[in-house]
């Protein structure tokens, strides 16, 4: 098994290479924001509100939102719908202040294990050119590839705060994991 499972092929197919970005900055997403406490994870810069346990509970919220109501056409169910989800832009990055980091790490890779499940059936029932449930003012719809291609620029971004954010509280910096990590979770 490879110490870096979350590097992209070096040659496969669209497939691989869309999923295989995903999962490298998902994997680069969570190193960055790993073993934390509640401290670390409500750390800001500057005038910034940004924080590591915003981000995690924002990019959650992101999984299920594009897989469960873009992508399926469902609500965004559980456990947003009893959390106090509701609909505002900036409330899951606000309200991750009132949660433990227990509870975000678990909110993250829950959301996360949901949305590989539901993409690696969509893949195999109907590939990326599938048209999601989410259409635009004249009727098209996004396909599959969009929707993906639209998580990988969230993540993207988001990412790269992350790289400021986990420097500011403990001096964690890199490109990605080093070989072998594996998420732990809350700092104890």
């Amino acid at each position: 098994m490879s110490e870096t499972p979350w590097e992209p092929p070096v040659a496969g197919d669209e497939v691989a290479h869309l999923v295989g970005m995903l999962e490298r900055l998902r994997t680069t997403f969570r190193w960055k924001a790993d073993e934390l406490d509640a401290d670390g994870l409500q750390t800001r810069i500057g005038a910034s509100s940004l924080t590591l346990g915003g981000l995690l509970k924002h990019l959650a919220a992101n999984e299920d939102y594009l897989f469960r109501v873009k992508f399926r056409g469902q609500t965004i169910g559980e456990p947003w719908e009893s959390n106090g989800w509701n609909g505002d832009n900036d409330w899951e990055l606000t309200s991750a202040a009132d949660d433990s980091p227990e509870e975000l790490y678990a909110l993250w890779d829950g959301a996360v294990e949901r949305s590989r499940a539901c993409l690696a059936e969509a893949i195999a029932d109907g590939g990326l050119d599938q048209p999601s449930a989410v259409s635009w003012p004249d009727g098209r719809h996004a396909s599959l590839r969009r929707l993906v291609c639209d998580l990988i620029e969230e993540y993207g971004r988001h990412t790269g705060h992350a790289d400021l954010l986990r420097e500011a509280v403990d001096g964690r910096v890199g490109e990605d994991p080093p070989p072998g990590w594996h998420p732990v979770g809350a700092k104890a």
